[in-house]
């Protein structure tokens, strides 16, 4: 998918972890202590290190007690949410970025994350409406575009699902995703030239989409399986 978020961004101002003491996970949960910024900074470090090795129920405990830890800082609150989304755990993602979006209503990290997963969850109608809030603060929100894309040509709403499509890839030209988007949307429009014309430039970027097992990555990208099937149809039409 669109790379969301810049996770780097979300430790800026991290400790360093040498010489850090962690509590065992199991203990972790709401501590009852003073707002401690550096220390959260460390544990939203440590967090994404297990998240990294596929460690997803200590990352979450790890991030929380960050989030506890420094319940102000909105970009601890969305790698929470975004870890959750990873997880499995959508409810509860849903939950923590509606919770930083009550902080800060305008957080463009916090929106397009909640967008993706209003949108693997199938709520069409709420991805929408978040990615069209968080495109509206920042036209040139190449996530909020992509994933409109894909919401309307589900919906469908296919004119709009080529126009974001679209816009995606002026906007990133030179991510594959948006190619496919754009694809699947001309193809659903049954506009079978462009879209060969646009999954030929997301070939010319990425050649692994010549190879059929490669598809399933998209999920991974945010489509759903029915789009999925339906790129496999564009695909063996080539």
């Amino acid at each position: 998918m669109i790379t969301l978020l810049g996770v780097g961004g979300c430790d800026q101002g991290a400790t360093s972890l040498q010489g850090m003491e962690f509590p065992q996970l199991a203990t972790l949960g709401q501590p009852a202590f003073l707002q401690n910024p550096a220390a959260a900074a460390a544990y939203r470090q440590r967090g994404l290190q297990l998240r990294q090795g596929g460690e997803m129920t200590d990352a979450i405990a790890t991030l929380k007690t960050a989030v506890a830890l420094d319940p102000n800082h909105i970009p601890g609150q969305v790698l929470l949410g975004w870890t959750q989304h990873l997880a499995g755990q959508r409810p509860q993602a849903i939950a923590t970025l509606q919770r930083a979006l009550t902080q800060q209503p305008e957080d463009i990290p916090a929106l397009n994350a909640l967008g993706i997963v209003y949108l693997v969850e199938g709520d069409l109608a709420a991805a929408i409406a978040t990615h069209t809030q968080a495109k509206t603060l920042k036209p040139d929100n190449e996530i909020a575009h992509y994933n409109l894309s894909l919401a309307y040509q589900r919906w469908p709403d296919l004119p709009q699902a080529i126009a974001h499509a679209q816009q995606a890839t002026e906007l990133e030209p030179y991510n594959p995703h948006p190619w496919v988007a754009l694809a699947l949307a001309h193809w659903s429009a049954g506009d079978r030239a462009a879209a060969q014309t646009a999954y030929g430039t997301a070939l010319a970027l990425d050649g692994r989409y010549r190879d059929r097992a490669h598809l399933d990555h998209l999920s991974r990208a945010g489509f759903s399986p029915e789009q999925i099937t339906t790129v496999t149809a564009l695909w063996q039409a080539r």
